[in-house]
This record gives C-alpha cells, sequence and structure tokens, in this order.
C-alpha cells in the first residue's frame, strides 16, 4: 500500500507527522508500505528518497520530479494494492489526488472527488449544508475582485448580513491558515487581506459564542459515528498555533461534557452532514454547541490529522476502535468500495 503525504499546504508538517504515525501503526504482517513524499513545490519523489527524509529530521521533502516526469514513484505506486492520502489543501485534500487515483484505477482511503472537492470550498459545503436545512452560521462569500473594486459595497453587505465580529477564512484552506477574527470595519481590511493570500475567495462568517465540539465518522453505505469531543482552545479562537503549537494549552476533552440527548443530535447530525456532503471511507465533521444547545455546523474535515494523539483517531480509541485497528478499518472501506463501484 501506498502511502501519500507531504504537499504544497501550509499544513506540510501536519501531514508529514500523519504520515510517520500511520506508517508506524500498520500491521506489517498485512501491509507492504511505500512511502511517497510530495514536496512543497508539488514534486513527487521515489520511495528511497523517501524513506531517507523520514529517517532523517527533514520535515520537507523537495528535490523530486513533476509528476508526469517521476516514473519511480508512479511505477511504485503502479504495484500498490491501496493508496492512503495523507495530503492536505491544494492538489491533495480538494478532489485532485482523489481523481488521479480514480483514473489510475487504485482504491484510496477516504471521500472520492465529490465529496473531497466540496469539503475543501469552505463556500460551496455551506451552501449544500444551507440547501439541505443544516444549520450554519450566518456567512457571506466574497472574491478578491469584489473586496478591491467595490470596497464599501462589500463592507455594508457584510455588516448588513454577518455584523461584527466574524471570521474572515480562505474559502479553500485548512488547519485554520489565513484565518482571522474580526471586531470591527477597521479590521475587516487586513483580514480579507490575509485570506486573499491563501485564496481569491473569501468566506466572511458570523462569529458563534458556543463549545467546539467534533465527532468522527466512519464507514461507507452505513456510517458509523464516534463519541462526540470538545476543544477548548488556549486562546480567543482555534487557530494554527492552537492547534500545532509545542507551547499550546489547548485541551481536548473526550467525551464533550454534553447532556445525553444533545450529543446524541450532534453524532445524529454528524452522520447526516457526512452522507449530503457524499463522504465515504472516513471524515470528521466539526460543530459548535451554543449555550442553549442549539448545535450549528461548521465544516467537514475529509482528511483530518492522523496522528495517534489527533483528534479523529483519538475519539475512535474513546469509543472502543483502538489506532491500528481504525487504520485498517479504513484501508478495508478503501478497498470494499473500489469493490462496489467496478461492479455497477
Amino acid at each position: 500500500m501506498a502511502v501519500l503525504f507531504g504537499g504544497k499546504s501550509g499544513e506540510h508538517e501536519v501531514s508529514v507527522a500523519s504520515a510517520r504515525s500511520v506508517m508506524a501503526a500498520l500491521a506489517p504482517a498485512r501491509w507492504e508500505v511505500v512511502p511517497l513524499a510530495i514536496g512543497r513545490d508539488g514534486s513527487w519523489l521515489d520511495p528511497i528518497a523517501t524513506q531517507d527524509g523520514l529517517d532523517g529530521d527533514a520535515t520537507c521533502f523537495d528535490g523530486g520530479k513533476a509528476l508526469l516526469e517521476a516514473g519511480s514513484a508512479l511505477g511504485a505506486l503502479a504495484t500498490c494494492e491501496v493508496a492512503f492520502p495523507l495530503v492536505h489543501g491544494k492538489n491533495g485534500e480538494d478532489g485532485t489526488l482523489q481523481g488521479f487515483l480514480e483514473m489510475a484505477g487504485i482504491p484510496y482511503a477516504g471521500p472520492g472527488v465529490a465529496a473531497s472537492a466540496i469539503g475543501m470550498d469552505k463556500a460551496l459545503m455551506k451552501a449544500l449544508f444551507q440547501e439541505a436545512g443544516i444549520p450554519v452560521a450566518p456567512y457571506g462569500v466574497l472574491r478578491a475582485w469584489e473586496a478591491r473594486e467595490q470596497d464599501d459595497t462589500a463592507l455594508r453587505f457584510i455588516e448588513a448580513n454577518i455584523g461584527y465580529p466574524c471570521f474572515v477564512k480562505p474559502a479553500n484552506g485548512g488547519s485554520s491558515v489565513g484565518v482571522s477574527r474580526a471586531e470591527s470595519r477597521e479590521d475587516m481590511g487586513p483580514a480579507l487581506g490575509m485570506a486573499f493570500d491563501y485564496d481569491d475567495k473569501a468566506v466572511v462568517e458570523a462569529a458563534v459564542n458556543g463549545r467546539e465540539v467534533e465527532v468522527s465518522v466512519l464507514g461507507n453505505e452505513h456510517p458509523e459515528a464516534s463519541v462526540a469531543g470538545e476543544v477548548i482552545p488556549d486562546r480567543t479562537f482555534y487557530d494554527y498555533e492552537s492547534k500545532y503549537a509545542a507551547s499550546s494549552t489547548t485541551r481536548l476533552v473526550i467525551p464533550a461534557g454534553l447532556p445525553n440527548d444533545v450529543s446524541q443530535r450532534v453524532r445524529d447530525l454528524a452522520l447526516r452532514t457526512y452522507q449530503v456532503m457524499g463522504c465515504e471511507g472516513y471524515a470528521r465533521v466539526d460543530f459548535f454547541v451554543t449555550a442553549d444547545n442549539t448545535v450549528i455546523a461548521n465544516e467537514v474535515n475529509t482528511i483530518p490529522g492522523f496522528t495517534s494523539i489527533s483528534m479523529y483517531p483519538k475519539l475512535w480509541a474513546a469509543s472502543g476502535l483502538e489506532y491500528a485497528d481504525l487504520l485498517t478499518r479504513i484501508l478495508d472501506l478503501a478497498l470494499e468500495r473500489h469493490e462496489r463501484e467496478n461492479r455497477s
């Protein structure tokens, strides 16, 4: 099997850490692992160079070849029974890598092309949720040219429909990279500028005063939901530093301290959201729960962090499915889906 990791996004190091954990936990009696790194420049390294990087202290894998010239990497991938993509961001979890694997006829872990593409684009995701009647916070979408050419109009729209405080996010991004909180009109210029550094489309979303609750979902046609967990960030909001900095004191509380009926409602909505998105394999579904126990969908993460201490596997461990067994189940689901699709 192939483990694909690295990539162009700001979550490159997170992907590398996930790959190390996954490869260390897979049972060697069943899985012969082929590691394939994708550099920050989009180049593909061959398995030997990738393994050399994993054995050393490297956190950035560069010096490979463009995809169509990476004969040794592609040849190694072609021998694999199944692939486990752990690449975040552009050309990783946005449906493009999934489409490549589909065309190559290689089964792969996680959601398919459409669900991955929607999961990457927060604007499309929230529109789909609204259409399906899944509650979301008030939000709007701005293109870079709109903010540049229609500055006052854009700000008036935000103030009339969303208000302050609000969060400004790149529509396509992850791990809160490029996300900032705006308390007033004066904050909007820098916040939009930061978001547009990562994407030409920004989502502006009303700040929700609530608890951050997450559920891990696993399965194809009949998915299951883990117990719910709560993230208690160590700062105003759960940003990149709060998630990954060594100095972070963010806490993960599993199970979340919710009333039983609210916890069940969150888990039920996680399953519905997962299926509305068209997800299969696995994904993490994130919510806000307000003081009056209103549940609001935040987003679906189609390739969540996968170290042994990441929220997705920790939620399943608390639900009775340990890390190594979870990985095998995910790979079995990939093979099962591939077999089913080839019968149709």
